[in-house]
């Protein structure tokens, strides 16, 4: 969740870990500090909130040095402060960490007159590190000896008084990476390749349990068992250009904006012809159920996905979210297809529930927005979404992009099973590569929508109600609501409103029902009624066969395009998606970085 970069250079360090550093911003962090080597001195400087507090900081105490790690935290141990940010220090160590130190208190524990700045459980790490080189430990002897105690999941960089030659990186359960400089003499770590683009191309990324010794000639690699390894180079095609908002006031406009786009390529990538083309090993004929993975708006991806794979391909399909799966021990039949679904693709709870999947599973799929993530790296098959770079916390065209490849995906499983012909295929198809020109046309209904969301934005709380595939789409409507706007949000299936939920009705909570004119419209609609008997404040979001005959009596009616089976979700998403943007521009609040919340959740 957090960001760190280190940079061993032939220039000043600092502006550079500055730099980088603003281009994790997007992961979410309440706290930001570098620290560098001056004349072999450790030093550090540190800040509350944005960076640019500690960008003013530089200003009147600069930072000087030609090697330094930097830190963006999230808050998990501690209060977001000063004495709480990172690099943590203790004598001649400086540390920074993502992820969650286990044991740190038993470690604190046996650092018993170590004096603790902080409430962290990072500072543990340099603590101990220092504590072995007090006993006449090297930097790298100390630095092992330390990882070997830890317990959780972490990314570590160190950085050691008198050695302005050394950065030394360890990754267990959290993403990191090593970048190779372009000039002689210039290496790089960073836990996102996104932070890197503008120093270096070409990138190492560490494996699971393995240790870095990084010097400006090179990086030598051991794995968790010490022995020397050799991981590959990749080339990364991420340029600096990727964190522009291209006129837009947010990113998340912007990434709105793009779904029609991406999504169209995506479409072109997996439907290129009269019939999805998938790995050859994707054979369905070899699975008789489906399980899915996920967390957050991938978890709802997920639902949608349950209704495709059972009603059109007739495949068993259970889902779950993933910081439950592992620890209930499900069982799994031999003939079972994982599929885990993460934007990033280092979500530590499915990357967790991978790991449980693999060898239980007859085979391990993902998708993932990002074919170098460590969820992409340890499937047996990864499908990009080729949703591009989604800087804003909320994800949108993620969504919709996996959404599009879990359905071609269910057209794919139909076909092979023999549930559909491919005359019926192709009809499914023409309907989909309609979608991204819907898409276009539920973004002309932007005002309408802000002027709804103006209304909502006065509300205390809200109701999202849908049926079918479009109860998924009522989920995630509720969370990006939550998310931006900080509005108390909840979503049902509209048949369980009697059920407990339209105790809640009255004339102050607006509800939102997501009602195509498709085999559920009746049974929707009815539900709708007995809401607006009770007071309730709806607004409808339907087609145009569906406002003819339901919007009499609403607040609001928004009409969107007429959409199939396959479709509707995707065309709904952009009004759920823009009803959170404009309330929470509404209220003020921060779209892009909502409070509390961070783009990759790397620890539990």
């Amino acid at each position: 969740m957090c960001g760190i970069v280190g940079v061993l250079g032939s220039h000043e360090v600092a502006p550079l870990i500055l730099e980088a550093l603003k281009r994790l911003e997007y992961r979410g962090y309440d706290s930001a500090g570098i620290a560098t080597l001056q004349d072999g001195h450790l030093d550090r400087r540190r800040a509350v909130g944005k960076l640019i507090n500690l960008s003013d900081r530089l200003v009147h105490e600069p930072l000087p040095g030609k090697a330094g790690i930097g830190h963006t935290r999230w808050a998990t141990h501690g209060a977001p402060t000063e004495a709480n940010a990172h690099p943590h220090q203790n004598g001649p160590v400086a540390v920074v960490h993502n992820g969650i130190i286990e044991n740190y208190r038993e470690l604190r524990a046996e650092l018993a007159g170590s004096n603790f700045e902080s409430e962290t459980d990072t500072e543990t790490v340099a603590h101990l590190c220092a504590r072995f080189m007090a006993g006449g430990m090297s930097p790298r002897e100390a630095a092992k000896a330390t990882i070997a105690r830890l317990e959780g999941a972490f990314a570590l960089c160190f950085l050691f008084d008198g050695h302005d030659d050394l950065l030394i990186a360890a990754r267990r359960g959290s993403p990191l990476a090593i970048g190779h400089g372009e000039a002689e003499g210039e290496m790089y770590v960073g836990s996102d390749a996104i932070a890197l683009a503008p120093m270096t191309d070409q990138i190492t990324y560490l494996d699971e349990g393995d240790i870095a010794f990084i010097t400006r000639a090179g990086a030598e690699i051991f794995d968790e068992t010490g022995t020397p390894a050799s991981r590959p180079k990749t080339r990364i095609e991420i340029g600096a250009a990727v964190i522009d908002k291209a006129g837009y006031k947010h990113f998340m406009a912007k990434e709105i904006h793009e779904q029609p786009r991406v999504l169209a390529e995506a479409l072109a990538r997996y439907a290129p012809g009269a019939l999805p083309v998938f790995p050859e090993s994707l054979d369905f004929t070899r699975f008789d159920r489906v399980v899915m993975v996920a967390c957050g708006t991938g978890y709802y991806s997920c639902l949608t996905a349950k209704y495709w794979f059972e009603q059109v391909a007739g495949i068993p399909c259970e889902v779950d979210v993933a910081s439950e799966f592992r620890y209930r021990e499900p069982p799994l039949a031999p003939r079972t297809l994982a599929l885990v679904v993460s934007q990033s693709g280092e979500t530590a709870d499915t990357l967790a529930a991978l790991r449980y999947l693999r060898g239980r599973a007859a085979m391990v799929a993902s998708l993932v927005n990002v074919g170098t993530s460590s969820i992409a790296r340890e499937s047996d098959v990864a499908l990009a979404i080729l949703a591009g770079v989604e800087v804003s916390v909320a994800s949108t065209k993620a969504y919709t992009n996996q959404l599009a490849v879990l359905a071609l995906l269910a057209l794919h499983a139909a076909g092979q099973r023999g549930v559909l012909t491919p005359a019926q295929i192709g009809q499914e198809l023409d309907m989909l590569r309609h979608v991204p020109e819907q898409m276009n046309q539920a973004l002309a209904c932007e005002p309408e929508i802000a002027a709804i969301a103006a209304g909502l934005a006065e509300a205390r709380s809200a109701l999202f109600l849908g049926r079918g595939v479009m109860y998924a789409t009522a989920l995630e409507a509720a969370l990006k609501l939550k998310e931006l706007s900080y509005i108390h949000a909840e979503a049902y299936a509209s048949g369980e409103l009697k059920h407990g939920p339209i105790a809640l009705i009255d004339r102050t909570l607006p509800v939102l029902v997501f009602a195509p004119h498709d085999a559920l419209f009746d049974k929707t609609v009815s539900n709708m009624q007995e809401v607006m008997a009770r007071g309730g404040q709806v607004t409808l979001i339907t087609d145009a066969a569906g406002a003819a005959i339901a919007a009499e009596g609403t607040q609001a009616t928004l009409t969107l395009p007429a959409a199939g089976r396959l479709a509707a979700p995707l065309v709904y998403a952009i009004p759920a998606q823009l009803l959170a943007y404009h309330t929470a521009i509404a209220k003020g609040t921060d779209v892009d970085q909502p409070r509390n919340l961070a783009k990759s959740v790397t620890v539990e």
